[in-house]
């Protein structure tokens, strides 16, 4: 089903693709300086992820972050890599090596998903 394109999608989406790094619902809510509220942010978020447009990233810290699916495309959607979050300015960022797991016989996997947490090259 195509959903329809609304100003605040098209601004959460800017505000995704102008950042370069994951962002919590809380960081878009920021940005979005009480032009729509927390509910709207939401719903938008999680129609990007049903749609293929983000991807959602559970923390170390116990917070959801979004980020842009930029290496899927409709026929690939895979998020099997690594995380990193700086533990100074918070920045969350998709760490695009392909991730190798040898599992044992009969297991198959769908989702690698990990997290490293340090200092980023900025803040350490």
């Amino acid at each position: 089903m195509k959903r329809r394109n609304t100003p605040a999608k098209q601004s959460i989406l800017n505000i995704l693709k102008s950042s370069g790094t994951a962002l919590s619902q809380e960081m878009i809510e920021a940005e979005v300086k009480g032009e729509m509220d927390r509910v709207t942010i939401y719903r938008v978020l999680n129609s990007f992820c049903e749609d293929g447009i983000t991807h959602r990233i559970l923390a170390d810290n116990g917070k959801y972050y979004f980020a842009l699916c930029l290496s899927c495309n409709e026929k690939q959607h895979s998020h099997d890599h690594f995380h990193f979050r700086c533990l100074k300015c918070e920045k969350v960022e998709c760490l695009h090596e392909k991730v190798k797991v040898t599992l044992p016989e009969g297991y198959v996997s769908e989702t690698i998903s990990s997290w490293i947490s340090g200092y980023c090259n900025t803040c350490s």
